[in-house]
């Protein structure tokens, strides 16, 4: 009789194949090298390889050493990683539910993603306020607190406002790979001060001396630039710095393009500062155009809106450009508006402009509301 285990090979007798997979050698396995093991890993869905950290102590250190997440994660738009990137939209009617759009795929996630899955703490109210680096940053005021999180990692840290009551504006999260800080401006009862959060030292610092010309600023975050938050005032425009470190403001000499009737700051990862604003007379933009800081005093400029995308941006916001903002994201230019459910994105490799395609949960009725964001997760983010 036949032994059961073995069959004969097609065409032949002498080279039988076992019907059972030969145990995998530890002593061949062990002695894979780290490179190979990193690549082969780097092939693995996002969900897959966080589930690994629980399998053996060496894959919960590789997922999060440095190493393997700078080589894996976007760093750049047109290199490949198993960590996508999002375009968040934040509304109040989502039930603390965010849409995401997949800028690597190009199309809608079919799940949102639920802040009850990642959040440490269940509070009734509160507001997300900024995304910077796979941060997130949460205000929740029955708490009198503000909430940084990597909702990757799991990882919070509950600060509390300085003092208390506290009213602020022009909030700003600034993350790098070092740690984070928050920046915002308060008013007292008799002046105006500006408050930085610093994660190194874990504690506030206070500036006062705060310039007046940003006290009607409709611009509600500054942009990371050079170590220092830049501003652009309302008319007559104008470029104002304020310097993390010192808390030094200081109002730059860069001379702006004439017949401006608004203006968006940006930057990109590597490290160039963008203008985005229209040109017209008496408030009315005839046109769109972006623009690139050229060294620290000039503003060149990069492209103009095509003619139709321009006429349809600004009947989206009735000239209302207050409620206009603008960020980076993986290579584009993204220009929203809080009452429009579309994005206007630049794709900057391709000079290119587009509409982002509307997102197919958000209903007709929805007219005001929209926050986009941009969402690169990152394990090794800081809180």
């Amino acid at each position: 009789m036949k032994n059961p285990a073995l069959v004969a090979g097609p065409g032949t007798n002498d080279h039988p194949i076992t019907n059972t997979s030969p145990a995998m050698d530890p002593d061949i396995w062990s002695r894979l090298p780290k490179e190979l093991l990193e690549q082969i890993l780097s092939f693995l869905p996002l969900k897959t390889l966080w589930n690994l950290r629980s399998t053996c102590k060496h894959f919960k250190s590789l997922v999060f050493s440095l190493t393997f997440i700078s080589k894996h994660s976007p760093s750049s738009s047109s290199s490949p990683s198993p960590f996508s990137s999002f375009v968040l939209l934040h509304h109040p009617q989502c039930n603390n539910r965010f849409p995401l759009y997949d800028s690597a795929l190009g199309t809608w996630r079919d799940s949102a993603l639920s802040l009850s899955d990642f959040l440490p703490c269940k509070s009734p109210a509160f507001s997300l306020l900024s995304i910077s680096n796979g941060l997130f940053c949460f205000s929740l005021p029955r708490s009198s607190s503000f909430l940084v999180c990597n909702l990757l990692a799991r990882t919070s840290r509950l600060i509390e406002f300085p003092s208390y009551p506290f009213a602020y504006e022009l909030f700003t999260l600034v993350s790098t790979p070092f740690g984070y800080k928050l920046f915002m401006l308060s008013t007292g009862s008799t002046s105006t001060s500006a408050f930085v959060y610093d994660s190194s030292v874990l504690s506030w610092k206070q500036f006062r001396g705060f310039d007046q010309i940003l006290s009607n600023n409709y611009q509600r975050e500054g942009v990371y630039f050079n170590g220092c938050l830049y501003f652009l005032t309302p008319e007559p425009f104008s470029l104002v710095t304020f310097d993390l470190e010192t808390g030094k403001w200081k109002r730059s000499d860069t001379e702006l393009p004439g017949d401006l009737t608004f203006g968006r700051l940006l930057n990109d990862e590597e490290g160039t500062l963008y203008m985005i604003g229209g040109i017209g007379r008496d408030g009315i933009s005839r046109s769109m155009k972006l623009w690139e800081l050229n060294g620290a005093r000039d503003w060149v400029e990069v492209e103009s809106l095509p003619e139709m995308i321009c006429r349809k941006f600004v009947s989206v916001c009735y000239h209302n450009y207050e409620h206009v903002y603008c960020f980076w994201h993986r290579g584009m230019i993204c220009v929203c508006c809080h009452t429009w459910p579309e994005i206007l994105y630049y794709k900057v490799s391709k000079k290119t402009w587009h509409w982002l395609p509307k997102c197919p949960y958000v209903p007709d009725k929805w007219s005001s509301g929209f926050k986009w964001f941009s969402f690169v997760p990152k394990l090794y983010a800081p809180v």
